[in-house]
């Protein structure tokens, strides 16, 4: 199993979605931000410098960046706009576990992301609704 040290730095494109809009939907998304999110298929890579970890995920719509310390809430800006406290841990050697913590009114989400040499699994979680998206390497 890689670390993420050693899996830091390359890219990842989305590969595969299911149930992304259903995802969005749950969290109150706009019929036109969903479309875009649909149609786009983002390249995501994270670095690692010391203890300080960022995970970009870049398209032709966005990029969005989000940097952090492990186990250390942050305020985060998502990318449909909603504003959320969010802390993510790492489990095993592979794994950042993202919770998000609505900032006012809004659900709490869970995002789970595997990675592994060659894909990032991606589990995003609100109320009873999950959605898995798979990134591969990109080349």
């Amino acid at each position: 199993m890689a670390t993420l040290k050693a899996i830091a730095g390359k890219k990842y494109k989305l590969d595969s979605s299911e149930n992304f809009d259903d995802f969005m939907k749950a969290l109150g998304v706009s019929f036109v931000t969903r479309q875009v999110g649909n149609a786009v298929s983002p390249v995501v890579h994270l670095t690692v410098d010391g203890d300080q970890y960022s995970l970009t995920s870049a398209s032709s719509f966005k990029t969005s960046v989000i940097s952090f310390k492990l186990n250390e809430p942050f305020d985060q800006d998502t990318p449909d706009g909603r504003k959320v406290k969010a802390t993510i841990v790492l489990e095993g050697d592979n794994t950042l576990v993202e919770t998000q913590e609505p900032q006012g009114s809004g659900k709490a989400t869970k995002i789970v992301r595997e990675f592994s040499p060659n894909e990032i699994k991606m589990t995003l979680t609100v109320d009873s609704i999950v959605c898995t998206r798979i990134y591969k390497l990109q080349e």
